[in-house]
């Protein structure tokens, strides 16, 4: 089965496991991924904030792309990518004018026609039948679902799970045979972008989800977005000054714990990339 795919910078860059653990899970389930040819940015996270038609524009040219590529759906895992496309397809489809506008700008044809879906809608859709037959070692730990800010903000335009209690991440960890817990914070602002300009704020804000995780007995914190993986892995010497102690909780993607349980190995799944170790039994491995 042949599925569209768009990485985003991320992917390819800093968040380099979470490309690693997407494509080695799809492979494990039979799916050949497409990459889009000639991506570009999507202008995550400032380009919203500088300048309308730019933040408009670089989307919209990703989805033009799969357009004419013959893509009806495209698999962003990225949230603050799976954000922005799906933000510039509701402001095209709302706004003759400003479609125009942008279009013109673009330089492209865009019907509206490319479905973008997230990470958990991709497992849901595709995998998520089929996965029970393929645990190989079930994920027996007590996990924080953490979805952050982008996964379900704004709710009237990305329609995806609940917006305050989602659990959509919560249903696929439980089948893998983890145990997620009920948390006050699955959807509270890591810092974001922020994560350079203000280290400080990030480790107050990380602190503060951290904390309570662990707090109530969770073992690792699952999530689906780079950003946030990025502020709760390496921003912990900020969250451990914050919060005057040290939290050893590791952070992993929804994906990486997929692959383990199905027998992935660790460095299959990129867990030597990460800053704090994950030390499960089955996951140990020697970082880079």
């Amino acid at each position: 089965m042949k599925i569209g795919f768009y990485p985003g910078c991320s992917l390819n860059g800093t968040s380099r496991e979470y490309n690693e653990s997407v494509k080695a899970i799809g492979k494990a389930m039979g799916i050949e991924w497409v990459e889009l040819k000639d991506w570009n940015c999507c202008g995550a996270t400032a380009a919203h904030s500088m300048d309308r038609k730019l933040s408009l524009a670089l989307p919209v040219r990703i989805l033009a792309l799969a357009e004419k590529q013959g893509f009806e759906e495209v698999v962003v895992p990225c949230a603050s990518c799976y954000n922005r496309l799906s933000m510039a397809h509701y402001e095209l489809e709302n706004s003759e004018e400003l479609k125009d506008d942008i279009l013109t700008i673009v330089g492209l044809p865009y019907r509206g026609t490319i479905r973008v879906i997230n990470v958990l809608q991709f497992i849901e859709k595709y995998i998520l039948t089929v996965l029970p037959e393929k645990i190989i070692t079930p994920f027996a730990h007590q996990v924080a679902c953490y979805y952050g800010c982008l996964l379900v903000r704004p709710h009237k335009i990305l329609k995806f799970d609940r917006l305050e209690d989602p659990q959509s991440m919560d249903k696929v960890m439980s089948v893998l045979g983890a145990s997620p817990i009920d948390w006050a914070f699955k959807t509270e602002c890591c810092g974001a972008g922020l994560s350079v300009s203000r280290t400080d704020l990030v480790g107050r804000l990380s602190g503060n989800i951290l904390k309570d995780a662990a707090d109530r007995g969770a073992e690792a914190v699952i999530v689906a977005c780079p950003m946030c993986h990025s502020n709760l892995d390496m921003r912990r010497p900020a969250i451990n000054r914050y919060l005057s102690e040290p939290v050893t909780i590791p952070i992993l993607y929804v994906t990486q714990a997929i692959g383990l349980a199905i027998g992935l190995s660790p460095k299959e799944l990129g867990l030597q990339r990460h800053f704090v170790n994950v030390n499960f039994k089955d996951a140990e491995v020697c970082q880079e």
